[in-house]
């Protein structure tokens, strides 16, 4: 079975010939179907949050004069969060072209979602505080991580800017009602956004979350909603026919033969992040009741060199999905005369952007020719427009499967017992 379907002329879906029968992919795309009817019911009875965000305008308008105060008045933003609440944010402002050796306009922004305490320490050290702003997001109020953060360094805020100096620096995001954050921001004066309580950490990239760090580094949050708009409409009106309806069966229809791994595969380091905000959605999502598919983010060029050798002569237990953008053209171009004296005629006069256009292309199709399981995503262009269809697929798709599995997409049951046993060994340690 071959087919391809395009979203904004830009996304695509390939599959080989033979990998997955007919009859069960029928079969799983007309359930598929249905789950995209029950979205459209929710969407027009306000009954899921998430589908809600692409059309809202009001709460940008609302965070707009926080944002523009944080990339006036500071030159570093660092924002505490873990899981959903910072991987989302570090993949749109990857956009920004925020490498150490890039030179960017606004605040630098560092994004602290593990408790490594080298790492906080380092930064503390680093910061001007008086130049220096905070964002602390945890949806329930209660995550332990980042309150942990968050204490150390507002005593640090502190200690620097004397008592009360904090109120101006910083800012929470946490979901109404009582909470630890709260009651933490409440007692420094800090300003206090609210999270949405039905819209899953790992599901609220296109939330505030996202959208304020966004913001503060200059990137047009209403473009990345209106990217995801588009792909969100589209699906709901094409049903069966649409991009993340057959991504969702035909992911879920491979599982079933064996196919337990799914590779994400950008080759635009700017979609890095991307990748691993792509892996807690689908891993947290779908990996329940013994079901769900293990995620892999690999990066191209990078992983021709250290994967393609397993994923074409190892075991055939992968599916594949290609991130590729337009780059024929573009970059540096290779001197001609130096490429010739040293047999590389192929490379003399090529531009950077050749070689990687070329590449991407030939690891997909040697992937296709070996029959296995291989999709392509085609972007002309990576901007906030397209980043947000991408988000918005991705997150669709991922619904669907859990429809398909028949397991909640929303919840993470089996993370709760290391969050108590944590607990438990902190009350045990000794001063």
């Amino acid at each position: 079975m071959s087919y391809e379907q395009t979203v904004d002329d830009c996304l695509s879906w390939q599959v080989d010939d033979g990998l997955l029968d007919r009859q069960i992919f029928d079969q799983l795309i007309m359930r598929a179907s249905a789950s995209v009817e029950r979205l459209a019911t929710l969407k027009a009875e306000n009954g899921l949050p998430l589908l809600a965000l692409p059309d809202r305008r009001d709460d940008l308008e609302l965070i707009a004069p926080l944002a523009k105060r944080f990339a006036t008045d500071f030159d570093d933003v660092v924002v505490l969060g873990t899981g959903g609440s910072s991987i989302g944010g570090q993949a749109i402002l990857a956009l920004t072209d925020t490498h150490s050796f890039a030179k960017i306009s606004g605040p630098r922004v560092h994004f602290m979602d593990n408790v490594d305490p080298h790492t906080l320490d380092v930064l503390a050290k680093a910061l001007n505080f008086e130049r220096a702003g905070l964002i602390v997001i945890s949806k329930s109020g209660g995550t332990a991580e980042t309150l942990a953060q968050f204490l150390v360094l507002a005593a640090a805020f502190t200690r620097a800017l004397g008592d009360g100096g904090l109120a101006a620096h910083a800012i929470a995001v946490t979901q109404p009602g009582s909470s630890p954050l709260r009651q933490l921001a409440e007692s420094f004066g800090l300003p206090v956004i609210d999270h949405d309580p039905d819209v899953g950490g790992r599901f609220s990239v296109l939330s505030v979350v996202g959208a304020l760090p966004a913001m503060i580094r200059g990137l047009r949050a209403e473009e990345i909603r209106l990217g995801a708009a588009h792909v969100l409409d589209t699906t709901l009106a094409a049903g069966a026919a649409s991009a993340p309806a057959i991504g969702a069966a035909v992911s879920v229809g491979l599982s079933a033969l064996g196919y337990g791994t799914t590779v994400l595969l950008p080759y635009i380091d700017r979609l890095a992040p991307f990748g691993l905000w792509y892996r807690q959605l689908w891993a947290e999502s779908l990996g329940k009741s013994g079901k769900g598919t293990t995620p892999i983010r690999a990066m191209g060029t990078v992983d021709q060199h250290s994967q393609l050798q397993l994923y074409l002569d190892g075991p055939r237990d992968k599916m594949f999905t290609f991130l590729m953008l337009d780059t024929q053209g573009t970059g540096g171009r290779i001197d001609a005369e130096l490429a010739g004296s040293i047999g590389l005629d192929y490379l003399s006069g090529r531009r950077m952007g050749d070689l990687m256009d070329a590449e991407q292309r030939a690891t997909a199709n040697t992937l296709i020719e070996a029959k296995l399981p291989t999709r392509v995503f085609k972007m002309d262009e990576l901007n906030e427009k397209t980043l947000g269809a991408l988000m918005m697929h991705f997150m669709l798709e991922t619904i669907i499967a859990a429809d398909l599995l028949g397991v909640d997409p929303y919840d993470q049951p089996a993370v709760e017992d290391s969050k108590v046993l944590a607990r438990a060994y902190l009350s045990r340690m000794k001063d």
